[in-house]
């Protein structure tokens, strides 16, 4: 075999491995990649779902497509969740969180604030993890107008009401604790609960 035919040989042989190792890198990134679905991430056990993100518009069609992946998904631990962009989303994904009946942890060092203690509070079991924080204030429209311009009773107080009912709390608690969020801080602020405050609202199940 002369000098050219082993310089073709070696090129040859030098292109496939570059070509398998692009192919495992390739199949290595979409691996990751659909487990990733906008702020949930699929764990390799293919039950366990983290969450690390702001609650938006495209939340629920992620949750959704994450699901027809991972139908076996039952439980949610929440890196940090500092509120959504989007209440009505919020609500909806919340609430099909608690009927397809997750549990939800609070991680170690995690964050929910604002939406995300509505979604926290859609887990059958509600566990949180050492130095968590928990802040809610009220909502606000974005024109400038708050949850507490509305007089208690008033009709754009009731889907934060009844999707507490919804997802199992009495009439009475849900009443006592939506009023609680949206007078403990103005929109543009936060109140972050305290221990005895997480107890009496039964945030957590343990």
């Amino acid at each position: 075999m002369n000098k050219m035919k082993i310089l073709r040989v070696i090129t040859i042989l030098f292109t496939t491995v570059l070509v398998s190792c692009s192919s495992d890198d390739d199949g290595n990134t979409n691996q990751i990649e659909q487990r990733q679905f906008g702020i949930f991430k699929v764990l390799d056990d293919d039950t366990t779902i983290e969450m690390d993100g702001t609650i938006g518009s495209s939340s629920l069609d992620d949750f959704n497509n994450l699901e027809a992946e991972f139908p076996n998904v039952d439980r949610i631990q929440i890196k940090n969740c500092d509120g959504s962009s989007d209440d009505t989303i919020n609500l909806q994904l919340s609430l099909k969180v608690h009927q397809k009946g997750m549990n939800i942890r609070l991680m170690d060092n995690g964050l929910i604030a604002s939406g995300g203690v509505d979604f926290f509070l859609a887990g059958i079991q509600r566990t949180k993890g050492v130095n968590t924080m928990i802040g809610v204030h009220s909502w606000s429209d974005g024109s400038g107008t708050e949850a507490t311009d509305f007089p208690v009773g008033h009709a754009n107080h009731l889907p934060y009401i009844n999707y507490y009912m919804n997802i199992g709390f009495s009439q009475q608690w849900a009443e006592s604790f939506y009023y609680f969020t949206i007078n403990a801080a103005p929109a543009d602020s936060i109140h972050w609960m305290t221990e005895l405050e997480i107890t009496e609202y039964d945030i957590l199940t343990q």
